[in-house]
């Protein structure tokens, strides 16, 4: 009984590890930086508004264009982050069309602003 106790528990002990799935995180620097950076300054934000509407950086994009924009606003860059920020109101699934034109144009990173009340 005790052979059977302890080859379960050896069993279980070296599965457990195995089991574990987990979901690759950046988190932002605890400490703000204090003065403005350039990188602060060419920030992206794409917004998803209901309709849905887009809009990159407070100029409107159109629906069907919008991998296309994305696209050739990251032509030329070599930091390929995007901020989207979803306003009130707007469904999942107009979030996740957003990312994934994103992700279709060639975004490396991408940023879900959260937000605020």
């Amino acid at each position: 009984m005790i052979d059977v106790m302890m080859s379960l528990l050896i069993i279980f002990l070296v599965i457990q590890p195995a089991l574990r799935k987990g979901l690759d995180v950046q988190l932002p620097a605890t400490d703000p930086p204090t003065t403005a950076t350039t990188e602060t300054l060419d920030q992206l934000v794409l917004e998803v508004t209901p309709g849905p509407r887009y809009a990159l950086n407070a100029v409107a994009v159109e629906t069907p264009a919008l991998g296309r924009t994305i696209r050739e606003v990251f032509a030329k860059r070599v930091r390929r982050v995007l901020f989207v920020k979803g306003t009130t109101g707007v469904s999942y699934g107009d979030v996740m069309t957003a990312v994934d034109s994103a992700r279709g144009a060639g975004v490396s990173v991408i940023g879900l602003v959260p937000r605020t009340r």
